[in-house]
């Protein structure tokens, strides 16, 4: 009996060590699988469907120069490529797109793919693939092929998500068309301001509705007469959901601009193009650089998914795109006739429905139900629980039309060598519209609007009109030839920062009424003004600067205010000798990024704008705060009448009470999270980039693990375009892509973006640019030449053969 403790202990401690044997064999195959998910990048590897072998040669940064013997074999290798480094990144987009991402990700996603289903992408991009050119079509598959190849090789080792999630289903060719269509929806999402604007016009009067997002006189009131009864709309857009916080609809901008010989040092033209999305990890871009006989080459900004280059430049050509912000997108009310059926100016008529299955991870699948009229699909059926009886809302987008070309453009972007041969590609780019900035070896510059613009029967498209009787349908889409497009201007600059292409004056087709703020164009304008030339470096440099001009603008509202006493008084001393620079080394840009949106809420409460019912812009408060006062009413509720007769920013002003409230409610808020002294905050501890994996940030240890956090210069309003999300200070919108060519020689060209080129984040390329991307780089380079790539002794080679 005395042994027993013995034998015991002897039994605890053998089961100790088994458990321990087992959980180090445990995580030592968890490692050995993830190890092994790393992808090769030397040796020769047999790649099915080539023509002619392929040398891929990498940098230290892991971007790769191609060399093949033809188009279809570069595509081959660039899908092969895209797959090996950005899989899952590919799986993703696709099922996004596909409403497919319950299956993966559960309930949390059921609401995202609802939309994407009821809109019907998928069947609209294998619509669009049928009836593209042979040549396209060809491309597309050769670069599926590459993709396919990755796959069957790798299996469930083809990203390490997949190790959870299985091996990832094959690649269609149409399933590159779906990143198209993303792009789509995020680039043209003014269908949300109509609606925005729409719940509102029952409660403001015209005028106020037209000064939320003012403009000048050229573009009048809303077409508010379109809108019959406010109260339908707004019990049917309670039917619309919002995206959950987590997958909101991006904010969307970017940069773009061409200098001609005459104002370049190298006597080349020169281009610079500086795309705005949201942050990720790994980022939307992919560095490549692709060789082809007789001195062809393509060099500059991939996006996994698309066989072709998205921005960049070839042997002859440069070129970079802006969103246009252009209204292509409408809501129409549908007044409903018997059972399953609405009214149309030639009588009833049935809606098409479809029948949609959503799988759910770890629920049972379930049946969505869509129907579409004349116009598009019914949004208000989304949420049916609580519709009002009668009416319904669809929606038409131009991105949605049939015979999408953008494929096809794209295409022809990649041959093209002049800037005639880039005017008609931009003619095919159909979705979405962007403004397309060109320059050519030859000398020329030149920005084209692309994109199918509507035709209104009647109405401007800023507020849903009435389906039933077709007063406000779409006639047809403003021919290319008619949009505004400007070719080798006297002044040798072309600039568009998102700033309106809706010329003010003349018989040009109406574009649309909601514009951004002129201030990075005019930045950007101001900077190239300074010299009678320019460089490629000092492209970049203007690219980073941080600038603003709409801080410029606000700051002397605050002058006119009595100085408050304490932190308050000290935060406007500092904003008033400030220049108006986002730096991360200040405490001003916190300051004023606090102050500017509360002033903005108290203007949108005044006016009787419900909390959250619209967006507190720049381009509100800079007309709330015109020195001239016209804005002025804004500044107090309305039941106080008429604003003073003396200037708005002075004591007793119309202004002052808010512009005042507004820094006091800022400086307290800034004093809970950075302390009391003012003249200790950083910019750079609150402003930080983020770029983030999409579901490892939902996991707290591996976020921190696996996140690329860096204090970044900027904000909403500069060049270097810091956007924010919610009431926070994090970048998380921005130039994820910068690019520089000088086409002067085929070396011309930089780049960088803000992640790294692999979406393995056990990889060395998962993160290792961004300290170039933030300006923080040892050596003080700020992009990375990309006709060097692959030249360095000692580079990764590998070679891809046909089998």
């Amino acid at each position: 009996m005395q042994k027993r403790p013995g034998r015991l202990r002897r039994f605890l401690a053998r089961g100790l060590i088994t458990a321990t044997i087992l959980l180090v064999l445990v995580v030592a195959g968890i490692g050995g699988l993830l190890w092994a998910s790393l992808p090769v990048r030397e040796g020769r590897i047999a790649l099915p469907g080539l023509s002619a072998e392929i040398s891929i040669a990498e940098d230290a940064h892991g971007i790769p120069r191609i060399t093949a013997a033809n188009e279809r074999d570069a595509a081959r290798a660039l899908g092969w490529l895209h797959a090996r480094d950005r899989m899952f990144q590919m799986e993703l987009m696709r099922r996004n797109a596909s409403g497919r991402l319950a299956e993966i990700a559960g309930p949390a996603a059921l609401r995202l793919d609802r939309m994407t289903r009821t809109l019907g992408l998928r069947q609209r991009a294998e619509a669009d693939y049928a009836s593209l050119p042979e040549e396209a079509r060809a491309v597309l598959e050769a670069y599926a092929g590459g993709v396919n190849a990755w796959i069957e090789a790798r299996g469930m080792l083809a990203a390490p998500e997949f190790i959870l999630l299985g091996a990832p289903e094959r690649w269609e060719p149409w399933h590159s068309l779906l990143w198209a269509k993303t792009m789509g929806l995020w680039l043209s999402n003014n269908w949300r301001t109509e609606l925005d604007r729409g719940r509102l016009a029952a409660r403001l009067p015209p005028e106020r509705l037209a000064e939320l997002w003012p403009q000048d006189d050229s573009a009048g009131l809303p077409d508010r007469h379109a809108l019959l009864d406010a109260h339908w709309l707004d019990r049917l857009a309670a039917q619309v959901p919002r995206f959950p916080q987590d997958a909101p609809l991006p904010s969307i901008a970017s940069n773009a601009w061409a200098v001609a010989p005459a104002r370049s040092e190298s006597q080349a033209a020169l281009l610079a193009s500086d795309p705005h999305l949201g942050f990720g990890a790994p980022i939307l871009w992919y560095l490549a650089r692709i060789e082809l006989p007789e001195g062809r080459f393509l060099a500059g900004a991939t996006s996994p998914g698309v066989p072709m280059l998205v921005i960049g430049r070839n042997e002859s050509l440069a070129w970079g795109f802006t969103t246009t912000h252009s209204d292509t997108q409408d809501l129409f009310l549908e007044r409903l006739s018997g059972a399953d059926g609405y009214e149309t100016p030639d009588g009833p008529r049935p809606f098409n429905t479809r029948e949609e299955i959503i799988r759910i991870r770890g629920q049972e699948p379930q049946t969505l139900r869509v129907r579409e009229t004349r116009h598009g699909p019914v949004i208000s059926d989304l949420e049916p629980q609580g519709a009002p009886a009668g009416m319904v809302l669809a929606v038409r987008m131009a991105n949605l039309e049939p015979g999408d070309t953008a494929a096809a453009g794209l295409l022809a972007l990649n041959r093209a060598r002049t800037l005639a041969e880039a005017r008609a590609a931009a003619a095919l780019i159909t979705s979405p519209p962007q403004n397309l900035m060109v320059a050519e070896a030859a000398g020329g510059i030149a920005l084209y609007l692309t994109g199918r613009t509507p035709i209104r029967r009647a109405g401007d498209g800023s507020l849903p009109a009435p389906g039933w009787d077709g007063s406000h349908d779409w006639t047809g889409f403003v021919p290319f030839d008619a949009l505004p497009h400007a070719e080798n201007p006297a002044g040798g600059v072309l600039v568009n920062a998102n700033n309106r292409m809706q010329p003010r004056e003349g018989d040009a087709p109406f574009l649309g009424r909601d514009w951004y703020g002129d201030w990075r164009f005019q930045r950007i304008h101001d900077l190239l003004a300074q010299r009678p030339r320019h460089d490629a470096g000092d492209m970049a440099v203007i690219q980073r600067d941080a600038v603003s001009l709409f801080a410029r603008e606000m700051l002397p509202a605050l002058r006119g205010i009595t100085r408050p006493q304490g932190p308050a008084g000290v935060a406007r001393d500092l904003l008033l000798s400030w220049d108006g620079e986002m730096a991360i080394d200040r405490p001003q840009p916190l300051i004023f990024n606090a102050w500017w949106p509360i002033a903005a809420r108290l203007a949108l409460a005044n006016g009787g704008v419900p909390e959250g019912a619209w967006p507190a812009t720049g381009e509100f408060l800079r007309f709330v705060l015109s020195p001239d006062g016209r804005g002025a009413h804004w500044c107090r509720p309305a039941q106080e009448g008429p604003a003073p007769a003396t200037a708005p920013f002075a004591e007793g002003g119309a202004c002052h009470a808010l512009i005042a409230t507004a820094l006091r409610q800022a400086v307290e808020q800034l004093s809970q999270a950075h302390g009391p002294d003012p003249t200790a905050w950083r910019w750079g501890n609150a402003h930080q980039a983020r770029f983030e994996h999409p579901l490892l940030r939902f996991v707290p240890l591996l976020r921190d693990l696996t996140g690329l956090v860096i204090a970044s210069p900027g904000d909403e309003h500069t060049v270097n375009r810091g956007g924010m999300a919610g009431s926070g200070f994090a970048h998380v919108h921005g130039p994820g892509l910068r690019l520089v060519a000088d086409l002067a020689s085929p070396d011309g060209i930089w780049a960088v973006i803000g992640s790294g080129q692999s979406g393995n984040p056990l990889s060395r390329h998962w993160g290792d640019q961004l300290r170039l991307w933030a300006g923080q780089a040892e050596n003080g380079e700020l992009l990375l030449r990309l006709g060097a790539v692959g030249d360095a002794a000692g580079s990764p080679r590998l070679v891809l053969a046909p089998r």
